[in-house]
C-alpha cells in the first residue's frame, strides 16, 4: 500500500512557544516549558535536542512512507525557512506548510513574503488555546474580517488552508466559523487538523461538529487521534470509533491519514499509530485516507 504521511514534523531548533510560555530543549529527546513542565518531545533515538528533515526522511524509508505533509506551529516553533529549504531540496517526498501570526503588524509584509516570494501554496493556523496562536493572544473569531483578507490572498493562489483548532470547549474550536469560511471561499480547499481534536468524552461534539463543517472543500487529517482520547492502549477502541463516525457522516474520500511524528512516537510505534486506523477502513478505503486524499490536496 501506498502511504502519504499527511501530518508530520521535522525542526533543527526547538523554538515552541505557546500559553506556557516557550519551550526549549533539555536534551535526551526531552524538553521544558518556562512552567518549568518537562515534557517527552521524541524517543532519544530518534534526538537529543532536534529531528531534523533527515531523520524524517530515514522514519520514512523505515516504514515505506512514500512522502510527508511537513506541518508547523506553536508547538516546535515557526520554521517557514526550514520547511522552505526542506521541500526545496526534497520535492518529490516532501511538501510543507508556511505559517504566521496574523496578529503581527507586519502580517501583510510576512504573507506576501511566504505567498509571492517563497510560493507556498499551504498555510496552517494552529489557533489552539494551548500551543497555538489563542495561547498568546485573546480568543478571537475565526472568520474575523482581518483573517477573512489573508484567507482571500490565499484562496486566489490556489492554496490549502490548514487547521489546528484545538478540543472542543476550547475558544479556538469553532465549527461554524470554519463553515462560513469554507461557504466564502468555496474553491479553496480547508484541512482540520487532529479530527476537530475530540476527547474521549467529546462524541456528541465530535458529530456536531462534523456535521456542520460537512462540506466538499472541508477536510480532516487523523493525527494523534489516538493521543487526544488517552488513556487507551492499542488499538485505541474510542479513536477507532470516532473515525467510524466521521467515516459514515464525512465520508472517507474527506480523511486522511497522519502520525504527527516524532512526538507521538513518545507513545507507540509509527507502525501501530498506522495499523490502528487501517482496521477501520476497507482496502479501497484505505487508498484513500493513507494516500490519494492527501496527495491531491498537498501534492497536485
Amino acid at each position: 500500500m501506498q502511504i502519504i504521511d499527511a501530518h508530520v514534523h521535522a525542526f533543527s531548533q526547538l523554538c515552541g512557544f505557546g500559553a506556557d510560555g516557550e519551550l526549549r530543549a533539555i536534551g535526551n529527546g526531552q524538553a521544558r516549558w518556562s512552567t518549568g513542565e518537562i515534557i517527552n518531545l521524541m524517543p532519544p533515538n530518534l534526538g537529543d535536542t532536534s529531528f531534523p528533515i533527515e531523520s524524517l526522511l530515514s522514519l520514512m524509508d523505515e516504514n515505506q512512507v512514500e512522502k510527508a505533509v511537513l506541518l508547523q506551529g506553536g508547538f516546535l516553533g515557526f520554521a517557514n525557512d526550514y520547511i522552505y529549504e526542506s521541500i526545496t531540496k526534497y520535492p518529490m517526498r516532501l511538501t510543507g506548510s508556511a505559517t504566521f501570526d496574523p496578529w503581527c503588524r507586519n502580517a501583510q509584509k510576512i504573507l506576501n513574503n511566504l505567498l509571492h516570494t517563497l510560493h507556498f501554496r499551504l498555510f496552517k493556523f494552529e489557533m489552539s488555546t494551548g500551543c497555538g496562536i489563542m495561547g498568546n493572544h485573546e480568543t478571537f473569531p475565526l472568520d474575523h474580517p482581518v483573517l477573512m483578507d489573508f484567507y482571500a490572498q490565499i484562496a486566489e493562489k490556489q492554496g490549502v488552508l490548514i487547521f489546528d483548532l484545538g478540543s472542543p470547549g476550547d475558544g479556538s474550536n469553532q465549527p461554524k466559523a470554519i463553515r462560513q469560511i469554507a461557504e466564502r471561499f468555496p474553491k479553496m480547499e480547508i484541512v482540520i487538523c487532529h479530527l476537530m481534536s475530540p476527547r474521549r468524552n467529546h462524541r456528541t461534539e465530535l458529530e456536531t461538529g462534523l456535521l456542520l463543517m460537512k462540506k466538499e472543500n472541508i477536510h480532516f487529517d487523523l493525527s494523534a487521534l489516538h493521543w487526544k482520547v488517552r488513556p487507551e492502549q492499542y488499538p485505541y477502541p474510542t479513536a477507532q470509533a470516532f473515525t467510524r463516525l466521521a467515516k459514515d457522516l464525512v465520508g472517507s474520500e474527506h480523511l486522511m491519514w497522519g502520525s504527527d511524528a516524532p512526538s507521538t512516537l513518545c507513545q507507540d510505534s509509527y507502525e501501530h499509530l498506522s495499523g490502528y486506523l487501517q482496521e477501520v477502513f476497507t482496502d479501497q478505503e484505505q487508498d484513500s485516507v493513507f494516500y490519494a486524499n492527501a496527495n491531491r490536496l498537498y501534492f497536485s
